[in-house]
This record gives structure tokens, C-alpha cells and sequence, in this order.
């Protein structure tokens, strides 16, 4: 299997929403962040996938160490032979993938988060930086792009949080932070039981709030002027939006379940902005 087909199939794999933006790029652009992508599922999956921590850490070792030696020019993972043939071109660094691989590391340390301004920190190691080379290969000219991606990638980082409460519960992760849930008055334990309250609802509702501020204040950086080349971007943001809107008109019925769109409606809300240019 060449590099090109491992990467492809990699991200059709994952049934992401981000593939469905993809389908839509000239080749070049569409083959950089395929091989992108890949990366990001390669590294998240580690943790993911993890028994063992010590087991985990040492792969994202790894892939620290393979980041370095692609960049100077040897590349022996199919993710990075298939990546670095872009990187030069839409200004990929290795710093932009040393901290996704850093935000991973911190899945494998840390299971809760005191406050926002630490959950932040994840999330732009895991989103922000990821937006923002998403932003280059989508064709960014402007610097202020950069400053929306990041909003934009955070955005849709509290997205799956929300979504993936229950989830994360099982894996003995909570990223709700703590000082949030004080407010609500709602327990851990009640989340690593699965247990609903309205006091749950009101903490998610204001999660969701949160993240619907994040994709308003996203959408208005974007310049007139990369509106055009970031279309990609906003089709993931019109799927990631109607996620949060349906999780929220089913009361935050996370715990239990997974709310997910159907491939189809995601298809269609791609081809809707790229089509009719709005959300």
C-alpha cells in the first residue's frame, strides 16, 4: 500500500466529519490534509487505543522522534511520507505537529481539568493548532485567518467533549472542568455513573453555550477575503454546529450514548456551503 492509499484510508476510516470537507479541495490540497489528518488520528489513537500508559507514552515517543527525523529528511512512517511532500508548500512545521503529539501527552497525565483556562491549553494543543494548519492548506492569506481557525478549532473541540461525555467517562475521563461543575453542583461520580440531573443539564447547556460563542466569535475573524478558500472550514463548522444543535434539542442525552449525524445530512450540509456559500 503506498503512503497516498494508507493516508486515505485512514481517514475514511474514522467516519470523521472533517472527511466530508475534504471531498470538496482541489487534489493537491485534498491530498495534504488527507495526509494531515492522518497524523491527528495516528497520534490520538495511541491514547485512544491505550492499556497501558507507559506502553502509550513510549509510542508517542515515536512519533515525536519520526516528526524530527521527517523533517530532516527521512521520513519512515507511511502518515509522514505521505505529509511531508506538502509541508514546505502550505507551511507545515514540525512544531505544529510536535504539539498535537504534546496535547495527546496530556490525555495520558491528566484526567481532569481545574478550570477553563486549563481545559484551553488542551484544546489548543488538540484543535487550535490543528485548525490552524488546517487553514493554511485550505489556501489562508491573511494572517487574522489564523486567529479564526484557532477560535474555529477550539469550537469544535468543546463539540466533542459534549458529545463525548459518556464516553470519556468510561475511560475514567472527565474534561468538563471542575470549577464548572462546582457551579452546577454536579459530582464526578455522578458522570462516571452515568447519572442525569437537572443539574446536569444546566452544566451542559452552559458548555454548549460556551462553544456556540466560540463559533460566533470564529465566523466573525474570518476576512472577506479567505472567506472563498476556507469553505472547507465553514463546512465542518456547519456540521459540528448542527451536532451541538441536535445534542442539545435532545436535553444532553450524552451519557449513554453517542449522538451522531448520518452521513448523508453531513454531505449535505457540506454541499449546502459549497454550493450556496452559508451555514
Amino acid at each position: 500500500m503506498t503512503p497516498e492509499a494508507y493516508v486515505q484510508e485512514k481517514a475514511a476510516a474514522s467516519g470523521s466529519s472533517f472527511y466530508y470537507a475534504f471531498l470538496f479541495l482541489p487534489a493537491p490540497r485534498r491530498a495534504a490534509i488527507t495526509a494531515f489528518y492522518a497524523f491527528c488520528r495516528e497520534v490520538d489513537d495511541v491514547v485512544d487505543d491505550a492499556v497501558d500508559t507507559g506502553v502509550a507514552a513510549t509510542k508517542l515517543a515515536w512519533w515525536s522522534s519520526e516528526v524530527g527525523k521527517s523533517f530532516t529528511g527521512t521520513p519512515n512512517h507511511p502518515v509522514m511520507r505521505a505529509l511531508m511532500p506538502h509541508a514546505a508548500l502550505y507551511g507545515i512545521t514540525a512544531n505544529h505537529l510536535q504539539s498535537v503529539i504534546q496535547g495527546c501527552q496530556m490525555d495520558l497525565e491528566q484526567t481532569r481539568y481545574l478550570d477553563y483556562p486549563n481545559l484551553q491549553r488542551y484544546c489548543h494543543l488538540v484543535a487550535g493548532v490543528v485548525g490552524e494548519v488546517a487553514a493554511l492548506i485550505f489556501g489562508q492569506t491573511q494572517e487574522q485567518t489564523t486567529r479564526y481557525a484557532h477560535a474555529l478549532g477550539q469550537a469544535f473541540q468543546l463539540t466533542n467533549i459534549i458529545r463525548d461525555v459518556g464516553e470519556d467517562a468510561l475511560r475514567g475521563r472527565i474534561y468538563l472542568p471542575m470549577s464548572d461543575l462546582q457551579q452546577f453542583d454536579v459530582k464526578a461520580h455522578e458522570i462516571l455513573k452515568r447519572s442525569y440531573s437537572d443539574r446536569f443539564s444546566a452544566l451542559m447547556a452552559f458548555q454548549a453555550q460556551r462553544a456556540h460563542q466560540l463559533y460566533d466569535e470564529a465566523l466573525a475573524l474570518l476576512p472577506d477575503a479567505d472567506r472563498r478558500a476556507q469553505k472547507p472550514g465553514l463546512m465542518m463548522a456547519s456540521i459540528y454546529r448542527t451536532l451541538l444543535r441536535e445534542i442539545e434539542s435532545e436535553n444532553f442525552q450524552v451519557l449513554h450514548q453517542r449522538v451522531r449525524l448520518t452521513p448523508l445530512r453531513k454531505l449535505w450540509l457540506a454541499w449546502k456551503v459549497q454550493a450556496l456559500g452559508r451555514l
